[in-house]
């Protein structure tokens, strides 16, 4: 039976680390794998919460004094998804470089920096539009951590528990959006901090907010998970390769494909939660929609978190596949309730199609991971016919992992087109109509590609 020793140098290094033994996985890894998972999921959490704050903070920046036209707010709220996404891209081949405690521990704490930053910056009228940018474009190190944290929790565990713990890290972490949209509409109501948080905006109504909470309610609990994660996490000693090792991704065809629909689960989840509460102010003016925006993500994220057996039970291919089907149903359906010219539309019925579609993007986020590893361990093999067992399946967990990062990070540009859609199809017509029949036939391009190359019979990659 192998067993975990820690490194005499460094105590948070596991030197021996092999969860695919039984044996082992029993009397040491579950545990350690358990803690890392929940000390993963706080930091996560808090990532998507910094990440996803311009959703709420647009909606009122008008409100406190800020002159801003519909599509300078849509860049403000999709800017955060460009930079997130982009920063992925580098996050991905961070965990084997840096180690999964140090770069958790250093990738929260940067989180600091747009959290102070905007709470600044909203206290003062005359801030400009290009501060606000900059702070926008900041928000992007929240999504950039999603990439390294699913990376990381992938190396932890076996194949067999490896879908449902990364269920539980993303859906639970992805909860963190739905957190910041319920949380921040409450504490910018009173002065949280006292004296030290500043004072109030006056609103035109006689009324007052602080809007500076929104971003340092943040600051002690991501002060608190940097330093949990620096002291409580552990690195792998054998989840090392540099980033020339990593990048046989690259070539690996299945990789572009996963990043095509995972776009479409994962891109949709965190685009809607994006440009949801401005989605619903601009077309419904009349309802206050920050009650009810935080439903959304939070429907998404408890339908990832809790729909990954689905997959391991059905197969991913054949659950992606059904997933599209129905949010091609429910996009239809919010199209039936938007205004159009003297018919108000229907707030109820868009907003029932709308959870209809979060939940969609949880069961397709979860299921879409699930596929990876299954892939992988078929195409190492086939592509790698010398590689004796043991080194297969180390390049195997190695390739899902980064695949897994990689994906997460093109799929991230979602929140950035998803917002900007929106806007340009509001600019150009009116309405956000056009926008969502693109969603539509992007979808039904989903269907196909998941039918022809995992589900359907003599797929080159069942899964």
């Amino acid at each position: 039976m192998a067993s975990t020793n820690l490194s005499p140098t460094n105590g948070h290094v596991l030197t021996d680390w092999h969860p695919e033994d039984p044996d082992f996985w029993t009397t040491r890894g579950r545990a350690i794998a358990t803690r890392n998972l929940w000390i993963s999921i706080p930091a996560l959490l808090l990532a998507f919460s910094v990440w996803m704050v311009w959703s709420v903070v647009v909606a009122k920046l008008p409100s406190i004094g800020f002159d801003y036209t519909t599509d300078q707010l849509f860049w403000l709220a999709a800017l955060p998804g460009l930079s997130g996404a982009t920063l992925r891209i580098f996050y991905s081949f961070m965990i084997p470089i840096f180690g999964g405690r140090k770069w958790t521990a250093l990738s929260t704490a940067t989180l600091l920096l747009p959290a102070l930053g905007i709470g600044f910056a909203v206290q003062n009228p005359n801030t400009p539009y290009s501060m606000f940018l900059i702070l926008a474009l900041m928000c992007g190190f929240g999504g950039g951590n999603f990439a390294s944290s699913m990376a990381n929790i992938a190396y932890f565990y076996p194949k067999a528990q490896k879908g449902n713990a990364l269920a539980m890290n993303a859906g639970l972490g992805n909860l963190g959006v739905s957190v910041m949209q319920f949380v921040v509409p409450l504490v910018i109501t009173f002065g949280v901090f006292g004296a030290i948080g500043g004072a109030p905006q006056q609103l035109a109504n006689g009324g007052e907010l602080f809007m500076q909470n929104a971003g340092f309610i943040w600051v002690p609990f991501i002060a608190i998970a940097a330093v949990v994660a620096w002291f409580g996490m552990n690195d792998i000693a054998s989840a090392t390769a540099s980033f020339k090792t990593q990048s046989v991704i690259f070539g690996r065809f299945h990789n572009w494909v996963m990043s095509f629909l995972y776009t479409g689960t994962f891109g949709s989840f965190i685009g809607y939660s994006a440009g949801f509460p401005l989605l619903m102010k601009t077309q419904f003016p009349d309802v206050n929609v920050l009650q009810y925006a935080f439903l959304g993500p939070l429907v998404g994220a408890l339908s990832r978190s809790g729909t990954g057996w689905i997959s391991d039970r059905f197969g991913g291919g054949r659950v992606t596949l059904w997933t599209f089907m129905g949010m091609i149903i429910a996009v239809w359906g919010v199209l039936q309730f938007l205004p159009s010219g003297a018919d108000a539309g229907n707030f109820w019925g868009f907003f029932a199609c709308f959870m209809v579609l979060f939940f969609l993007t949880g069961v397709g986020n979860a299921s879409t991971f699930q596929m990876i590893p299954t892939i992988m361990r078929q195409e190492v093999p086939r592509l790698n016919p010398g590689l004796d067992p043991k080194a297969t399946l180390k390049q195997s967990e190695m390739e899902s992992a980064g695949i897994i990062a990689f994906t997460s990070a093109i799929a991230a540009y979602g929140a950035f087109f998803i917002p900007k859609a929106y806007g340009i199809s509001i600019d150009y017509t009116g309405a956000p109509n056009a926008a969502l029949w693109g969603f539509m036939i992007f979808y039904a391009i989903c269907v196909v590609v998941t039918w022809f190359f995992y589900s359907r019979k003599g797929a080159p990659a069942p899964c």
